[in-house]
């Protein structure tokens, strides 16, 4: 194998071609009292990736090498990132095994997995499948991604955790410093452009759009980036800098710029942000992904 070059199934595919792929029922979503299941969103995208095959022979061998070749959810996740991330001096064998390892003795990095499909699959309506997501969202793999190099950066390899961040970048176009705290359930949504800080926290249940920055105001040290509380939603283009706290079911307008604390159950819009009032209810938007709620209150702000 050359430096740098893809990993495979097999190493010698021209004596073996993947077995007859046979028509599969995908059962619908969701199942009942199913949603926290690996076992059963792992049968799902193999139900999903045979349906594909026998549609389009073209990715036939695609999916067999990244998802039907592999017995569990994680060994595709981490042959299908490893392929994604290696280069010339950075190995596809190296990542693999460094995904696997680091999959294998966290089962909540599991967990996380697991529930960043369901968010995905269950908000955002672009996404036809849990196995779309999993090979083609590149806000799904960048967190996932990001999750191991927290964990590397934990256990002080750091050269390799920043390393693993810049591939990351150069890949997805997404910049997310290993140290940053991430919860489950979270959605990248289109994700081109986001940036988030080494000290920044996000809860569980976000749901963010593509070019958010969590970032520092350019003076602060140490502590400088803003906490996420769960069930969050922030806008395409927003802009949250410092040490600022959005509390738990706020809401950010796209394009706004934050830098104040913004209460639970609050929208923040504009340029600098407004706080608009509180909402009851057990509404969080970052799973309902209501942009518009309180548009009335800013007539002259549109997401």
């Amino acid at each position: 194998m050359t430096a740098g070059q893809p990993l495979r199934d097999d190493p010698q595919p021209r004596r073996h071609s993947p077995p007859a792929l046979h028509p599969a029922v995908v059962p619908a979503y969701p199942p009942p009292e199913s949603d926290a299941d690996e076992s059963w969103v792992w049968s799902q995208i193999k139900a999903e990736a045979r349906r594909d095959a026998d549609a389009e022979p073209a990715l036939a061998s695609f999916l067999y090498a990244t998802v039907l070749s592999h017995p569990s959810l994680d060994r595709s996740l981490a042959f299908h990132l490893a392929n994604k991330l290696c280069s010339s001096t950075l190995l596809s064998t190296l990542l693999y095994d460094l995904f696997v390892a680091s999959l294998s003795a966290h089962p909540t990095l599991r967990a996380a997995v697991v529930a960043d499909l369901l968010a995905a699959r269950s908000r955002d309506p672009a996404c036809v499948g849990f196995s779309h997501c999993l090979l083609n969202y590149k806000g799904f793999l960048a967190i996932q991604a990001q999750r191991v190099a927290h964990v590397l950066w934990a256990q002080d390899r750091r050269a390799l955790a920043l390393a693993l961040q810049s591939r990351v970048a150069e890949v997805f176009a997404v910049d997310i410093h290993p140290a940053a705290a991430i919860g489950k359930g979270v959605l990248l949504d289109h994700a081109t452009g986001v940036v988030i800080g080494e000290t920044a926290v996000i809860g569980d249940n976000v749901s963010i759009l593509h070019h958010v920055t969590l970032g520092g105001t350019g003076k602060a040290v140490g502590d400088r980036h803003p906490k996420i509380g769960d069930g969050v939603l922030i806008g395409a283009g927003a802009t949250i800098l410092g040490n600022v706290r959005i509390g738990a079911g706020a809401k950010i307008g796209a394009g706004s710029l934050v830098l104040i604390d913004v209460p639970p159950r609050t929208t923040a819009v504009g340029n600098p942000a407004r706080l608009l009032g509180g909402k009851k209810g057990d509404d969080m938007p970052g799973e309902s992904m209501d942009h518009t709620s309180f548009i009335q209150q800013w007539s002259d702000y549109s997401i």
